[in-house]
């Protein structure tokens, strides 16, 4: 299903994307809009795998991630604040993904609990400056009408609901789900995702 939207046309405008041939990318840690503090570092660790199947190469997280505490910046929002030049100087990489964590987590509902993600980002190319591309996406494991109806009626369903909200805080579900909203943020086999890269048989095309 995330790759349903792979035959409708694209609203993306790719001209400054096609220009810039991005070869190398770097990922910085997405900022936080929600209270869940581990969200940046669950997000960030499955945004490499769609860029890099895109056919470019995504610098090393954990090589970029002590680049920066060795220096001093151990946040999100200060690394989003670190001009462009700074960031070519400093990884080599053609271009910087910057993005935002707007939805992350479970939220209860009366009869079921319901984890969510959304997520948006911007590619920026680290000689110019520019916006190479734009999007967002979201995903969530909404199972309205999936749960059992249970010996006691709604208040056993009630009770079942919150056991299940539980679960979900405890594991970490949203991780998962984190990883559906990446892929249909950043893989070039989506609707408005990327260009294929200089790595991919498909490059340069949608």
């Amino acid at each position: 299903m995330a790759l349903a939207g792979c035959s409708s046309p694209s609203h993306i405008d790719y001209t400054a994307f096609k220009e810039a041939k991005p070869r190398s990318v770097l990922i910085l840690p997405p900022v936080n809009h929600t209270s869940y503090v581990k969200a940046p570092y669950a997000v960030l660790s499955q945004m490499t795998r769609p860029v890099a199947e895109n056919g470019y190469y995504v610098i090393p997280v954990a090589m970029e991630l002590e680049t920066f505490h060795q220096n001093g910046v151990t946040v999100p929002e200060e690394m989003a604040q670190i001009p462009a030049a700074k960031l070519r100087s400093v990884f080599g990489a053609d271009a910087v993904l910057y993005s935002d964590i707007t939805a992350y987590g479970s939220s209860y509902e009366v009869l079921n609990s319901v984890t969510a993600v959304k997520l948006s980002a911007k590619l920026v190319d680290l000689h110019t400056g520019s916006v190479l591309w734009s999007g967002s996406a979201e995903a969530d494991d909404s199972s309205a009408g999936d749960y059992v109806y249970l010996a006691g009626g709604p208040f056993t369903q009630l009770a079942a609901a919150a056991v299940k909200q539980v679960g979900h805080t405890l594991l970490d579900s949203s991780y998962p789900v984190a990883g559906q909203a990446s892929e249909k943020l950043l893989s070039a086999r989506t609707r408005d995702g990327w260009l294929y890269g200089p790595r991919s048989s498909r490059y340069e095309t949608r």
